[in-house]
């Protein structure tokens, strides 16, 4: 394969992740938006005009058909993700997309076995594996730095829209704070600690019968734990801290997309030292995701080692069984749009 090919991206739906992604994908080297979609013409055209697509689309089968178009991002509500994915993925054309992957366990295997059977490239979009500073965590905690990890907290959340329409609250979309902002934390643990042995939540319901609020306590065998915290119905800073048998790992808000991060050795004896490590943000924080996925594609890879499908599953597992514990029961998926 090519390693220096020009990458053709469709972008599917035009609302706000969409524009912050676009413009990061206007960034990358070697790469261009070739087409994009949305439900209502004008949307697409607005939004083709804006950033300088060539081509704009009232159907997502367009949108995927495109010759232009190499890797398809979904960036629709959760919902709508599975048929659209499903889609792109029979039609032989590489998908990166939003997180949450889906809104259960079932369509998240049922797609990772069809990219897998077709040998296609898949990957949610959960960008924060890609950011420099999460990198340096990995590394300090594969190097042992912080010791065994013992405990990690990540909390997550916002107050939603008064909008009782709005997508994070609508049952049809998805809505709810678990898939929205709770796979943040979830995906954040499962990335240090793998697949856990016990899953307990408690939370609170909206009316319409989503997740408004969510804490959940994950346990692995030898002890590790992690406390886990969601919401959209209160500012949640977004810190997250790593415990380990030797220091820790303090990650300020928004630990999803962290701009700094400390680290403290804890000796046995002696004076903590601390240290800190801080990088510079290349456009939204996007560009290091989208140019990982460019790589991966020109090269023919089927997957991103940062971000494997198998990760995938974990995190839709554990989401799957705290939203079932809490009582919330999705529709059937909403049409492609």
């Amino acid at each position: 394969m090519n390693s220096q090919r020009s990458i053709g991206w469709g972008v599917v739906a035009t609302g706000n992740i969409a524009h912050s992604v676009t413009g990061d994908l206007q960034l990358l080297e070697n790469s261009r938006v070739a087409a994009v979609s949305s439900r209502e013409r004008a949307r697409a055209e607005a939004f083709a005009k804006e950033f300088g697509i060539d081509q704009a689309y009232d159907d997502v089968d367009a949108l995927i058909d495109d010759d232009a178009v190499d890797v398809v991002y979904v960036a629709t509500p959760h919902a709508q993700h599975s048929a659209i994915v499903r889609s792109a993925l029979e039609a032989g054309k590489a998908v990166l997309c939003e997180k949450s992957f889906t809104t259960t366990l079932a369509d998240t295997e049922k797609l990772v076995a069809l990219a897998r059977e077709r040998g296609v490239f898949c990957m949610e979009a959960m960008w924060t594996r890609f950011n420099p500073l999460i990198v340096k965590v990995r590394e300090l905690v594969a190097d042992g730095r912080i010791g065994e990890v013992r405990s990690v907290s990540a909390e997550l959340g916002m107050i939603g829209p008064d909008d009782p329409h709005h997508r994070l609250w609508d049952p049809a979309l998805g809505g709810g704070a678990l898939l929205d902002v709770g796979v943040y934390p979830v995906a954040f643990a499962q990335m240090l600690l793998g697949t856990p042995a016990e899953v307990r939540v408690t939370g609170s319901l909206t009316a319409r019968g989503v997740d408004a609020e969510a804490g959940l306590m994950l346990s692995w065998p030898g002890g590790a734990r992690a406390h886990l915290e969601a919401s959209l119905v209160s500012p949640v800073p977004g810190g997250a801290v790593i415990l380990g048998t030797e220091g820790r790992i303090e990650i300020p808000p928004r630990f999803h997309s962290p701009a700094l991060i400390r680290y403290v050795h804890t000796p046995a004896r002696g004076v903590e030292e601390p240290e800190l490590h801080d990088a510079d943000r290349e456009g939204r924080g996007y560009v290091p995701m989208l140019r990982a996925v460019a790589q991966a594609v020109r090269e023919g890879r089927t997957e991103c080692a940062q971000m494997p499908l198998s990760d995938t599953i974990d995190v839709m597992r554990i989401l799957d069984e705290a939203l079932r514990s809490l009582g919330v029961q999705y529709p059937d998926p909403a049409p492609m749009s």
